[in-house]
């Protein structure tokens, strides 16, 4: 492991990420240097849903839907009877709803397999809460407070809530049964390593209660005698080096890795390729003499594996970074209007041409995403791909179009680029497909550079708060970017969006490198 030195702002302070490094091994952060594949754009990708999420959402769906409904019929029966026992009426409202979940969640009635079951989960979760009503009724006759509860409110409110649970789980029967048809409810796995480690691997995993796996293929380099093509119906797919693209192409979510783990420069060569992507990276234990403590592995129905690489922004995080992001964006786009407008009549009087530029830039995952700008360039020397980067006194841009980039107004329209799900508010800087650096593409520059494509690119972002925006001519700015951006991506919290949120202004009013 390199030592790893950081800057007053949290990011690594060398530039050794990595130019022309070709040994196998680690570098800042544990992160493996050395050349990586070079990748194709693609086409979007639906992403799994997260069964954690769905059940998560169901949860909260039946709980709100429940206190609603007692409510709203105390205070439409009931009325002022109701200030004469609040305090029972606020408890039962928001107390047996709370049972109710807790009951259902112990009894496994939100797993994903059980909600595909309409009608048993329909009938189970109604059985449920006719068991908790009774236990507050019964609750409600000890406290001897069963004569201040209107009759009416009880039964009413018991069989409406049968009726709402009812529906809820219907719906969420359609809904889920619409995700599983179109396969986006498993996790789409890849082995990486066949042989004998990889058979006994996959022997594991169609043993272990797993159902939500499917295995898609074995990328392996060995020839055929010692990795067969077909193992246990499971295909060998291609070489290690085709994996990167194989996983770009389709949705992948985790990458098992069938080596032992005394197969160091084996393993490091693999990480070196493969920690670019987005997905969940893990190495197989089942045949490893190690034993470590049982909160170190994670596993796979009963199948142990030890975590390589997480991910970025799964599960509720991914839900609250589009949450908010969509919820910012829609208040300041709406905020921005009469900066539209008057943006929109001033590059119409100072040049002809469209007010607004759309170009093709990356986006998550390498995916080709459609970025809105106001034009700054005279419309004759429009760049769609980027081939000569904006420089200090560019006779191509307009002068209406040199302050808006200095004043990064021109950014105002990818607003709704994150409004359509394509970009976030904070994240890695978007690039053009053929950016360049000193003449080269950023992505021969930086290795591990497209690694910033693991989460959606973003309007500001924590390279561009510390300065590293605008131009990036040589080798190293490209390099101090993707740093900070990495770092962004490893520390990301809902503070630290909102932190760089609130820092972007000032950035831009000192306006350095922005032409």
């Amino acid at each position: 492991m390199t030592e790893t030195h950081t800057t007053h702002h949290g990011a690594p302070a060398d530039a050794s990420i990595g130019a022309g490094s070709s040994d196998a091994r680690y570098g800042r952060e544990g992160r493996p240097t050395g050349p990586v594949p070079k990748v194709d754009r693609r086409q979007k990708v639906d992403l799994s849903i997260s069964p954690t999420v769905v059940r998560g959402c169901l949860r909260l769906a039946e709980l709100f839907v429940l206190i609603g409904l007692g409510a709203v019929i105390a205070w439409a029966y009931v009325g002022a009877e109701v200030q004469s026992a609040l305090f029972f009426y606020v408890g039962f409202t928001l107390g047996l709803p709370l049972v109710y979940v807790l009951a259902s969640d112990f009894s496994r009635l939100y797993r994903v397999a059980v909600l595909q079951m309409q009608w048993g989960t329909i009938r189970a979760a109604c059985a449920t809460w006719t068991g908790v009503f009774i236990v507050g009724l019964v609750l409600s006759v000890i406290l001897k407070e069963s004569e201040s509860l209107s009759r009416v409110w009880l039964a009413g409110w018991f069989l409406s809530g049968l009726l709402g649970i009812a529906i809820v789980r219907h719906l969420a029967h359609s809904i889920i049964g619409g995700w599983a048809e179109e396969g986006r409810l498993q996790q789409n796995v890849v082995l990486v390593g066949g042989g004998q480690t990889g058979q006994r691997l996959i022997d594991a995993l169609k043993e272990s209660d797993a159902h939500y796996i499917k295995i898609c293929g074995v990328f392996d380099d060995r020839s055929s005698d010692r990795a067969p093509d077909i193992i246990d119906g499971v295909r060998k797919l291609g070489s290690f080096d085709e994996l990167v693209r194989f996983a770009r192409s389709n949705r992948i979510d985790m990458l098992l890795v069938a080596l032992p783990i005394t197969a160091e420069n084996r393993m490091l060569q693999l990480l070196q390729k493969l920690w670019v992507l987005p997905v969940d990276i893990r190495l197989s234990a089942l045949d490893s003499k190690l034993r470590f403590k049982s909160g170190t592995y994670s596993y796979i129905g009963n199948v142990p594996f030890l975590d390589v690489y997480k991910r970025p922004l799964t599960d509720w995080d991914y839900v609250l970074k589009s949450v908010s992001d969509r919820v910012i964006a829609a208040t300041m786009l709406i905020a921005s209007l009469p900066i539209f407008a008057i943006t929109a009549i001033a590059i119409k009087l100072d040049s002809k041409g469209p007010v607004f530029f759309k170009q093709r830039r990356y986006g998550f995952n390498n995916e080709l995403v459609e970025v809105y700008k106001f034009r700054t360039l005279s419309h004759q020397s429009q760049d769609s791909n980027a081939e000569k980067l904006v420089t200090a006194d560019d006779d191509r841009v307009t002068g209406v179009g040199r302050f808006l980039r200095r004043s990064s107004i021109d950014e105002l329209p990818q607003l709704i680029t994150v409004l359509k799900g394509d970009m976030s508010m904070v994240g890695p800087r978007p690039h053009a497909v053929l950016a360049k650096a000193a003449d080269q593409l950023y992505g021969d520059v930086v290795d591990g550079y497209f690694a910033r494509h693991r989460v959606k690119p973003g309007i500001t972002g924590w390279a561009q708060i510390n300065g590293w925006r605008g131009e990036t001519d040589t080798d190293e700015k490209i390099r101090r970017r993707t740093e900070y951006d990495l770092f962004y991506i490893d520390n990301w919290s809902l503070v630290f969006d909102l932190y760089i949120i609130l820092r972007t202004p000032w950035a831009l009013l000192k306006g350095e490198n922005a032409y």
